[in-house]
């Protein structure tokens, strides 16, 4: 029963992963305070299972695909997406070189995918093509390379097709996996796009002083979690906002936030966030957009910086909702400041550098929403739009 019950969606679980067996007692210890988040596991080692054992280098088998139907207009539902079987080789054609074959093993769901979704000119990321698959950031390994950079059976993280097996014709976009000591799934979060994400906004855009006050929107999702994780490294006092009771305890008792409010509660954004920050906010990440912008505006206190990194709350609304209080940019002298991960994956060494040692030494975690197989891949993200995710989704395609 339960087996057709996970792979139809209608039960689903959360993993509180604890990597090593260092980390066992402390695990189990957590239990009793409530510290861990469903189901707590302890990693002692990871299987290295990935062989063909069924196919040959070179040999045609199928592929399981997700394919993005028509542009969509508004909101994003599973029947705008639909899965395909097509036929791939187990070998990089003839005279294609510079290209990588990979086998994926997570995806990554993220909401930036909407736009690309969409029928968009002048976007800073070429939409999708209807009738063909939809891509995004995963982990792969690679069966095959023409590449001189990569080799057979890496692992790497970075853009690849929402599909069992990819030919990237064109690997700029992809990391090498060196620390395997790590989930391997952690790159598709906090060890990747996501973790760089909440690393330059909030380090190299707001550069945080110990002791300001952060406050950050959409708290409990895969980027809002890590920073405020990070923002209390540095010292600061921080306050998160979230959309049900479970994601507000989660910022509380497992990341460490000071305070977090569920804003599907608050009749008035403006006074919660006097409430929680009476002397003003130094620094915001903004997630959501609309109504809570301009509440923050009102209550940044002078020479405060706002780093702009989503704004969720408008992707599915075809008219956005207009922001009327901008001139607190000029009187309270905001810095205010949008940015794209790409323009920064030059940071990402000085920022594995910073980030796996806490990670390590478990001083931030993450929380994963694990969805089972690629045919889980549609609902998967469509919950994004909704707040049905808790922590970083995750969609593990095939296990290494």
């Amino acid at each position: 029963m339960v087996v057709l019950l996970i792979k139809e969606e209608k039960i689903t679980y959360v993993e509180d992963i604890a990597q090593g067996i260092e980390s066992a007692p402390g695990a189990l210890v957590g239990l009793f305070s409530g510290r861990n988040v469903g189901k707590q596991v302890v990693v002692v080692a990871r299987e290295n299972t990935h062989t063909l054992k069924q196919s040959k280098m070179g040999e045609e088998i199928n592929n399981k695909q997700v394919i993005l139907n028509n542009y969509v207009k508004t909101s994003v539902k599973e029947s705008d997406m639909s899965l395909r079987t097509s036929k791939i080789q187990l070998k990089i054609p003839s005279g294609c070189d510079g290209a990588v074959l990979v086998k994926n093993l997570y995806l990554s769901c993220d909401p930036y995918m909407l736009s690309r979704m969409k029928k968009l000119e002048g976007h800073y990321t070429a939409s999708f093509t209807p009738d063909s698959p939809i891509s995004g950031y995963g982990v792969s390994k690679i069966l095959d390379s023409s590449h001189p950079n990569f080799k057979t059976g890496e692992l790497v993280w970075g853009s690849t097709g929402w599909e069992e097996y990819s030919l990237i014709k064109d690997p700029s976009l992809l990391f090498k996996v060196h620390d395997k000591d790590l989930p391997l799934s952690y790159y598709t979060g906090i060890l990747g796009m996501t973790g760089m994400t909440a690393y330059v906004g909030l380090f190299e855009l707001c550069s945080p002083k110990k002791g300001e006050t952060v406050y950050v929107s959409a708290a409990s999702g895969a980027v809002g979690q890590i920073v405020g994780q990070f923002a209390k490294t540095a010292g600061c006092y921080v306050v998160g906002s979230a959309g049900s009771k479970e994601k507000v305890d989660l910022l509380k008792k497992k990341f460490g936030f000071d305070e977090a409010f569920n804003y599907k509660e608050e009749q008035d954004y403006n006074a919660a966030l006097k409430r929680y920050f009476p002397d003003g906010i130094d620094i915001y990440f903004e997630n959501v957009g609309g109504k809570m912008l301009e509440a923050v505006l009102n209550n940044m206190r002078l020479h405060g910086r706002i780093a702009v990194c989503g704004m969720i709350s408008q992707y599915s609304l075809e008219q956005p909702e207009c922001v009327h209080n901008l001139s607190n940019l000029i009187t309270k002298r905001i810095r205010m400041e949008g940015f794209i991960i790409g323009d920064h994956y030059h940071l990402y060494p000085k920022f594995l550098e910073m980030v796996v040692p806490l990670i390590k030494e478990g001083k931030i975690t993450c929380v994963e929403d694990i969805a089972e197989g690629i045919e889980s891949a549609p609902g998967a993200l469509v919950g994004l739009f909704s707040g049905r995710n808790v922590g970083k989704q995750v969609v593990v395609v095939a296990r290494e």
